[in-house]
């Protein structure tokens, strides 16, 4: 196959390659990436939210989808982002705070509510010391965190049915598990004071337990147990928040509460580990937070999502709770581009790609150099060869140097197939073959002369002229 041919063949198969590296890098780019989300507890309302949203996503064909694992327990969706076995994670942080998690998003925040009918005269946390406390436990962290608030305020947890009216003893606050359904006759009965529950203030285990305990109060008056001093108690558990109930949120004539009502709660969050990309984090958050009301027909809890509070930049990343840098950046409406997601990619490629193109020029002007050295060294050999051609005194010698002549020629239009030459060069190399063949018929004629050791010079009007030099008597 001509060398023509097979470098031709060799260059459309660099280019097919490629073509197909970039197609292979514009498919990559533009793949979708994949979040791996543990939801606990499997059948609980954060788990319908993020599968709602998940089939959303997959519908709109997003930049990112999401594959939700389902756990039993927060606590186990939260041990599952600790140990990087999931991108995002449900997370209750007083119940497990992983070390790697960073919050997109609160999906709700619920408080506890201490609901007391009126005759008890309950109007602060403090007023239950020697009390009898009901707990309509909806999790397991429910008890552990009444527990720990009963620490802040120097109480002791006393178990059923322990006396709770030793005016020597701590002050001690009993505490009795309830059953939803068993609100409102443990109140009737005297077995507890007041009920407590943690939970949304509009979800309906709230408004079912103030129902309950309003049921069982003669007045069908209830009072709203305040928890004061929530900063304070948050500086000792920052894992908490304080939570202020609005006046009303439970309606009625008088409305109820009458007041605000302070407290404190927990909050179950979406959180992601600190080493998700910020720009993939920040695709996740701006669907979530503008798709809401998409979502909220199958998922009510959408409409219970908020930001987390933060004044900064700087606060929001540094807070008690910290927030993920591109949940942050869509927040504050600082979404990254294409170009500042991959700048550091882009920036490395120009460097080295300068670098190599460099290289690759100087290799070029070395190779460009090296045949323009070859083309110079076919020229002075035929420069030579018109020189020694008009010496040549015998048949041999001129035969000897036409083949050599011959030799350069082909070796030249080799040469000139594989390679680009420029114009001047290729004038050159002609005018040079056209004057070695030239000096080469003038020599043979010069040999065919007649006259024994003559030879008729190369240009027939200086032969006359240039023949007595050559003869033996001359010399």
């Amino acid at each position: 196959m001509p060398a023509i041919l097979l470098r031709r063949e060799w260059l459309l198969v660099a280019l097919a390659l490629g073509l197909a590296a970039l197609a292979g890098a514009v498919v990559y780019l533009s793949r979708p990436t994949v979040l791996t989300v543990a939801v606990g507890p499997r059948d609980g309302a954060e788990a319908t939210l993020l599968q709602t949203y998940a089939r959303a996503l997959a519908r709109g064909r997003e930049d990112v989808r999401l594959r939700i694992v389902p756990y039993d327990d927060v606590r186990d969706s939260a041990e599952a982002l600790q140990r990087n076995t999931a991108d995002l994670a449900v997370v209750r942080p007083d119940v497990l705070l992983p070390e790697n998690g960073l919050t997109l998003a609160i999906l709700h925040d619920e408080a506890l509510l201490i609901v007391a009918p009126a005759s008890a005269a309950l109007e602060s946390f403090p007023d239950l010391s020697r009390k009898r406390l009901g707990i309509v436990e909806r999790h397991g962290a429910d008890v552990p965190f009444v527990t720990n608030l009963l620490g802040f305020y120097d109480f002791t947890a006393g178990p059923p049915g322990e006396a709770t009216q030793d005016k020597a003893g701590p002050a001690r606050v009993t505490l009795v598990p309830l059953k939803p359904n068993e609100v409102t006759a443990a109140v009737t009965e005297g077995r507890v004071d007041a009920v407590a529950v943690i939970a949304a203030p509009a979800s309906k285990a709230a408004i079912s337990t103030v129902r309950a305990v309003e049921a069982a109060s003669p007045e069908k008056q209830v009072t709203f147990v305040d928890v004061p001093d929530g900063e304070a108690i948050i500086q000792r558990m920052p894992e908490l928040q304080a939570v202020t109930i609005p006046a009303g949120t439970f309606g009625g004539r008088p409305k109820r509460p009458e007041e605000d009502v302070k407290t404190v709660g927990a909050s179950y969050r979406l959180m992601a580990r600190g080493s998700v990309s910020r720009f993939t984090v920040a695709s996740v958050t701006q669907h979530l937070f503008e798709w809401r009301s998409k979502l909220a027909p199958q998922a009510p809890l959408a409409n219970l999502m908020k930001a987390p509070d933060f004044d900064s930049t700087v606060a929001a990343t540094s807070a008690r709770l910290p927030n993920h840098p591109g949940a942050v950046d869509y927040f504050e409406r600082e979404q990254q581009t294409l170009f500042e997601r991959y700048e550091d990619y882009i920036y490395f490629l120009a460097f080295f790609g300068g670098t190599i193109g460099s290289g690759i020029a100087w290799l070029g002007q070395r190779l460009a150099r090296e045949r323009r050295e070859r083309i110079d060294v076919v020229l002075d050999r035929l420069l030579d060869l018109l020189r020694e051609i008009r010496e040549a005194r015998t048949q041999e010698t001129l035969d000897g140097l036409v083949c050599e002549t011959d030799g350069l020629v082909a070796d030249v239009v080799r040469h000139a197939r594989e390679r680009n030459i420029d114009t001047r060069t290729i004038s050159a190399l002609i005018l040079a073959i056209d004057a070695v063949h030239a000096a080469v018929n003038d020599a043979r004629h010069a040999l065919e002369a007649p006259g024994p050791g003559t030879m008729r010079s190369p240009t027939r009007t200086r032969t006359a002229r240039l023949l007595p030099l050559h003869t033996p008597a001359a010399e």
